[in-house]
């Protein structure tokens, strides 16, 4: 009755149980895997989504790409960004899922595949079997710092039914960015095979130090599609409004631009009013996204430096986002480790697996919390790591 797309469901892990256990038993839980904003403590500016009450709002005037002057606010923040993408090369979705799902729709038939870097979360696996879509990863490698393996990318974009690179910049969890020549050869490899480039960038705002990493727009050889949206450049992941801007080639561009907007005709997805609100929005914020980004640089130096104390663990160096990748002994499989750290100081952290590390054992550990709530429940999940070891 059911399409094989869809497996048969959450299956419950031993962490998850192990979590259900503690908080059906009372017991508090310190959640480092937080990645809601809106539960981070941080604080909104009053009357923020006032702007989507606007009478405006009443009307509704469908788009295939949706409002001109939505898709103008949007251009007018990739420009924040030292970015020249008018207005009619943007398209509003309601989510940056939505638009790997239109675009996956764009760019393949069933059976047709795109390949994403490894490790990354987990999403563009499911969203490649709802669509019929194969996906291969090609590997990112660390020497100090994660890097393309360029070499592997080559071998697999040449193989098979390849239609697109999957980029992501900055990466999740790795917090690794996309350097200058590491794009280029990328944008050559997908030229010579006539792929396109799906770049996300949702995490783009957020340097841990130093400026905001290259967007792959900034190159023009290769058709490229650059991913953004509310929920992480204006920490408003409940508004649901994500984009899509479109580069390279000009009659590709149209050509992509011509079939795409055929697709976005049929769904019409985004609300009007948080199209009506969008550059209110985006404006208003700019205070959540500097709270954020003082935020994470923050806990990303509180957590180096408990680690500096700490022989038994090390942090992996992060240039963007809102995630630290710590390697831990290999006393365990990562899941009694992360089930041992639950039961025994209440902390709930990622294991490396769940992004798809090849090897462990790595811990991953959100960047967003309070900071003192941060430090103390750092300083214990490393206190226990090294009683253990």
């Amino acid at each position: 009755m059911f399409s094989s797309r869809v497996g048969h469901g959450a299956v419950r892990n031993q962490l998850a149980g192990g979590l259900d256990r503690r908080r059906a038993a009372g017991l508090p839980v310190i959640d480092l895997t937080l990645s809601n904003p809106t539960r981070a403590g941080i604080e909104y500016p009053p009357g923020l989504l006032v702007p989507m009450a606007d009478d405006r709002s009443l009307r509704y005037d469908p788009e295939p790409f949706g409002m001109l002057t939505a898709r103008e606010a949007v251009s007018a923040d990739f420009a924040r960004r030292g970015l020249a993408i008018p207005a009619s090369r943007t398209v509003l979705t309601a989510s940056t899922s939505e638009a790997y799902s239109l675009l996956l729709k764009l760019l393949c038939d069933p059976g047709d595949m795109v390949l994403a870097p490894r490790p990354s979360y987990p999403l563009v696996e499911h969203l490649t079997d709802f669509e019929g879509v194969s996906l291969a990863h090609y590997h990112l490698d660390f020497h100090g710092r994660w890097e393309v393996d360029i070499e592997d990318l080559r071998t697999k974009a040449g193989s098979g039914r390849t239609r697109a690179i999957i980029m992501i910049n900055p990466n999740n969890p790795t917090g690794s960015t996309v350097t200058d020549s590491e794009l280029d050869a990328i944008a050559a490899i997908a030229v010579e095979h006539d792929l396109a480039l799906i770049s996300d960038e949702v995490f783009a705002d957020y340097p841990i130090d130093g400026p905001l990493p290259a967007s792959a727009l900034r190159q023009g050889t290769a058709l490229t599609f650059a991913l953004g949206g509310l929920s992480k450049s204006a920490g408003l992941p409940q508004v649901k409004l994500g984009w899509i801007a479109v580069g390279g080639p000009g009659p590709t561009v149209d050509a992509a631009l011509d079939r795409l907007e055929t697709i976005c005709d049929a769904y019409l997805s985004v609300s009007t009013p948080v199209q009506v609100a969008a550059a209110d929005l985006l404006s208003g914020g700019a205070t959540v996204r500097a709270q954020v980004q003082s935020r994470i640089r923050q806990n990303y130096s509180q957590l180096t430096a408990i680690a500096s104390a700490n022989q038994a663990c090390s942090v992996l160096p992060c240039e963007a986002g809102w995630y630290a990748v710590v390697q831990v002994p290999s006393t365990d499989s990562e899941d009694a480790i992360v089930l041992g750290l639950l039961e025994q100081t209440g902390v709930l952290v990622h294991p490396g697996y769940f992004f798809d590390f090849e090897r462990e054992a790595f811990i991953v550990i959100s960047l967003l919390p309070e900071p003192q709530v941060f430090a103390a429940a750092v300083q214990a999940v490393f206190a226990q790591i090294g009683a253990v070891r």
